[in-house]
């Protein structure tokens, strides 16, 4: 039994790695899985986000640098009171855009609203995607990494909010606002991924302290959160090399396929609403 119970942690560790920061969401992967599966009474919604402290690990670890760089002068930059130093309107941006989510996801949390339905995640696949689709449209992608600014910050901090609905995808909807800005592709991905640093941070570290606190699912979280670690820093980097010459179309017609799939499955009454 513990055999099969580690490998359904290391499936659902890929699966979290994998989606989590390609914009196609990762909760709705791993609710859709757990529940098509029959995972669901073990793996319960506290447990799959619990395991994406795997892929805060590995967005650390890749942008470890940028991070270390972006502090120091960010603390340089507060020293000499120069506001203008690329690393403070970075790091100060980043700072003030964790501020909406963070709190759009404290009142949802307070006043347990309960999200996680399949036609909600089925529209916001489909809705997202039409979204992303505006943004490679309308999206000039000639702004750089040195051209981001507070204001950035503040805007994609805003889009991160949509991320708090299943199926939206933090990745996705950050992506998305990023672009609208006229940010370039692997530009905007790298800037999404280091904003939602903080909010994937503090919200997987609340996740965890419940699951420990019921004392359930301890040593196969642990393998979820290795699978997903080292599968989470694998698409972050496949993504970022893949934005450098193609665009964001594959994801935005994956997601209206999940979306179109979902809906004929509630209609045939297959999942459950």
């Amino acid at each position: 039994m513990d055999i099969i119970l580690w490998l359904q942690a290391v499936i659902l560790g890929l699966v979290q790695g994998i989606t989590e920061f390609l914009p196609i969401s990762s909760t709705a992967h791993l609710i859709l899985l757990s529940d098509v599966l029959g995972w669901k009474s073990v793996w319960h919604k506290t447990a799959l986000d619990a395991m994406q402290f795997g892929s805060v690990i590995a967005v650390f670890g890749y942008f470890w640098q940028d991070i270390r760089q972006m502090v120091q002068g960010g603390w340089q930059a507060w020293r000499q009171r120069d506001w203008q130093r690329e690393e403070w309107k970075l790091l100060a941006g980043i700072a003030v855009g964790t501020i909406p989510a963070l709190v759009a996801g404290l009142i949802l949390k307070l006043a347990k609203v309960e999200l996680d339905r399949p036609q909600i995640i089925a529209t916001m696949a489909i809705a997202m995607a039409i979204l992303l689709g505006l943004a490679e449209k309308w999206g000039a992608r000639k702004r750089t990494y040195q051209d981001i600014g507070i204001l950035d910050g503040v805007l994609v901090g805003c889009g991160q909010m949509i991320a708090l609905l299943p199926g939206a995808s933090r990745s996705g909807s950050t992506l998305t606002t990023a672009l609208l800005l006229g940010l370039e592709r692997q530009t905007a991905a790298r800037f999404s991924f280091l904003l939602g640093i903080p909010t994937l941070t503090i919200a997987t570290l609340v996740q965890a302290k419940d699951v420990f606190d019921q004392g359930t699912l301890f040593f196969p979280l642990v393998i979820a959160t290795l699978s997903s670690m080292v599968f989470s820093y694998l698409a972050i980097a496949w993504l970022l090399r893949f934005l450098q010459r193609h665009s964001t179309w594959v994801f935005i017609w994956y997601r209206i396929g999940l979306g179109a799939a979902l809906w004929g499955a509630i209609a045939l009454g297959n999942l459950q609403t």
